[in-house]
């Protein structure tokens, strides 16, 4: 795929003189990657620039294994990287990528139910997949052809700034730029990453990486943000609380830097003084010897670890070691990033970013290991949002007993009476309103009976076991299923078909998503800005169900006799077209298409949620919604009254709050859309 330019990791340094005693072999302060990485990734050993002596020094101790010198230095001779293999994780990224290509164009030119057999193999020198173009379904997935153009898109891989910059006083204006600027980026990761595993499942049968061949690609398109100024401080567009499934994602954000490495800073060749300058670090227990408590941090310095991730050496002051202690002298703070275990998740591991800290203290101490290591202390900047990690950990409790956190405001512990799969919280701590429980409480949205009587003798597909590629419900989707095998959806669609009642696939079918009911614990909450207000109680993945937008369907005639008496009506018609963001690869792909199949009239029907409605009518109205609307059927085959369903744009962490783009005015009476709040 041509030559690639080496991702350099600045952490990892040459070992020292060694004596002719084997020892064991010594590895940098590396975070463990992310778990579900099966396949092997080469290491191969980085050699940055000659440093100067420091002034902190390590006092001699006693080596339980051996009697080595201290190196307080860097070695007398500076050594470059291998320019032979370059760096392997991101030959990796690219290997990937290209198997994925090439494995997938041979898979469309079989034929089946994924876009027929007018595929060509891919040309080994493109780098663009674009849709098929096919008359009959109108969407297929992508091929790989020189034609595509993709290779025009792809950018110069440029170094990391080496200018160090704090961005300070920014305007509202301002931090809604960045945060959308942030937002479009990781909308795009998550896009392309759940695209990329939901084409390799099953190909030869290896675990995919979705998460670095996403970053990959992105990195060759110049997507990645936050890399023209190597930033100290706080990161214009990413929020303290802000989650990520996965470490490359933090690369793509800027927030770290480093793939694996868990100390990122700017070497002294790059520093304008000469000195190293740490800039974030990641703490998710991977040393020993680091010690938490939420505020404070006894943080461990890196190096001195086998492959084990034992102790095993005594660590040096240099690398990252060196940068966290010159951040310590000029009182530079460091962004911290938490890893957390998290069962139930995509991953076994979350990233959640926590703020600010300073470095007020270091030193060299004896390890429990009994060898020498580097210690700092950080502290939490006072005046900061709470702490993402730790609202993670009370919403933990919360989930199941949330009367021992919250012993006064909750009035009801399950709004919906059971008639939801899980409890929906009613909380108020404000004042004494309780207007939500004057209404009943509808867990499906109420059809007009002659669309089931349409529906009466109904048909479906003929699946046993689960559906496949010749499943009639995945053609009637354009040749492929809505959603991966987590559930995700993976790019929005005008509508999407469910496998139904008339279908002979199991429950547990991979088409039968939406129609199983509320997927997270949810909480309706008095608010001071928005009345009332929804907020999740767990962590809910970007491109996963949440719920329902439920009421009673009116028709066009209905609606305007019901508008006249001023009870709320929904109009679906008018929610803002989000769909069209989640899976959009224009960005990667130039020829890439947005899905026009299946196509749907404009619809043309309210909802009333006068007496009856669900949690999702508290939603809060945001032109800039973390949640996402997409049509769907599964009951009924009337393409003009589809269930609207409920999707999530972005990572959404415990207790944040769900917002939807509710729309411009409404066209039948040109005021702006009638809201539940």
């Amino acid at each position: 795929m041509g030559s690639l330019v080496p991702f350099q990791d600045l952490n990892l340094l040459p070992d020292p003189p060694m004596s002719a005693t084997v020892t064991p072999k010594i590895e940098p302060k590396l975070e463990p990657f992310d778990e579900p990485a099966r396949t092997h990734v080469a290491s191969r050993r980085h050699h940055p620039p000659q440093q100067r002596p420091q002034p902190l020094q390590a006092p001699g101790l006693p080596d339980p294994a051996a009697p080595p010198e201290f190196l307080l230095s860097s070695p007398s001779t500076q050594l470059t990287p291998s320019p032979d293999g370059g760096d392997h994780l991101f030959s990796e990224f690219h290997r990937v990528s290209e198997l994925f290509r090439s494995a997938f164009a041979r898979r469309c030119r079989r034929g089946g139910g994924r876009g027929g057999g007018d595929v060509d193999v891919l040309d080994p020198k493109t780098r663009a997949i674009v849709p098929v173009k096919n008359e009959e379904a109108q969407l297929a997935p992508f091929e790989a052809s020189p034609s595509s153009g993709g290779g025009g898109r792809r950018h110069q891989l440029q170094p990391r700034s080496s200018e160090l910059v704090r961005v300070a006083n920014l305007g509202d204006d301002d931090k809604r730029y960045f945060r959308e600027e942030v937002r479009t980026a990781r909308l795009i990761y998550d896009s392309l990453r759940v695209f990329y595993m939901s084409h390799e499942e099953g190909l030869d049968g290896r675990m995919r990486r979705g998460d670095l061949a996403a970053a990959s690609m992105m990195r060759g398109c110049g997507l990645w943000v936050n890399r023209d100024k190597r930033i100290v401080g706080p990161l214009p567009g990413v929020e303290i609380g802000d989650v990520f499934f996965y470490r490359m994602e933090l690369c793509v954000v800027g927030l770290h830097g480093q793939p694996q490495a868990g100390i990122d800073y700017l070497t002294a060749s790059q520093s304008s003084n000469g000195e190293p300058i740490a800039t974030s670090v990641i703490v998710s227990g991977g040393y020993e010897d680091d010690e938490d408590a939420g505020d404070v941090i006894i943080y461990t310095g890196h190096g001195g670890q086998d492959k084990l991730n034992k102790q095993c050496n005594h660590q040096k002051l240099e690398g990252g070691n060196l940068a966290m202690e010159r951040s310590m002298h000029y009182g530079i703070e460091v962004r911290v990033i938490r890893g957390i275990r998290y069962g139930g998740g995509a991953t076994p591991k979350i990233y959640v970013y926590d703020g600010l800290y300073r470095i007020l203290e270091c030193w060299f101490d004896v390890g429990r290991s009994g060898f020498g290591v580097y210690k700092y202390k950080l502290v939490r900047i006072e005046g900061q949002p709470e702490m993402g990690s730790a609202i993670m950990r009370f919403a933990q409790t919360l989930r199941t007993r949330p009367l021992t956190v919250r012993p006064r405001g909750y009035l009801s512990l399950d709004m919906s009476a059971r008639k939801e799969c899980m409890p929906v919280f009613l909380f108020n701590d404000i004042d004494s309103d309780s207007t939500p429980l004057h209404y009943e409480y509808l867990a499906r949205t109420a059809f007009p009976p002659y669309l089931m009587l349409q529906n009466a003798n109904g048909s479906g597909c003929e699946c046993v076991l689960s559906c496949g590629s010749n499943c009639s419900c995945a053609s009637r989707n354009g040749g492929e299923f809505a959603y991966d095998h987590n559930g995700l959806l993976m790019r929005g669609k005008p509508i999407i078909f469910e496998c139904g009642p008339f279908c002979k696939c199991p429950p547990a079918c991979r088409n039968r998503v939406t129609q199983k009911g509320l997927s997270s614990k949810l909480e309706i909450f008095r608010s001071k800005e928005t009345n009332w207000g929804v907020r999740t109680l767990e962590l809910i993945q970007a491109g996963a169900f949440i719920c329902e937008y439920a009421g009673v369907v009116l028709t066009r005639d209905q609606a305007q006799i019901f508008s006249m008496s001023g009870d709320p009506l929904v109009y679906p018609g008018r929610f803002t077209a989000k769909w069209t963001k989640w899976g959009d690869l224009s960005k990667v792909f130039p020829d890439y298409a947005r899905p026009a199949y299946p196509s749907i009239p404009p619809l043309d029907f309210a909802m009333d949620v006068s007496k009856m409605r669900n949690v999702a009518c508290y939603i809060s109205h945001s032109s800039t919604s973390n949640v996402m609307v997409q049509y769907v059927l599964y009951d009924h085959n009337n393409v003009s009254f589809p269930h609207i369903m409920l999707f999530a744009m972005e990572n959404i962490p415990p207790l944040r709050e769900l917002s939807l783009d509710y729309g411009a005015a409404d066209e039948w009476t040109g005021k702006p859309p009638l809201l539940c709040n």
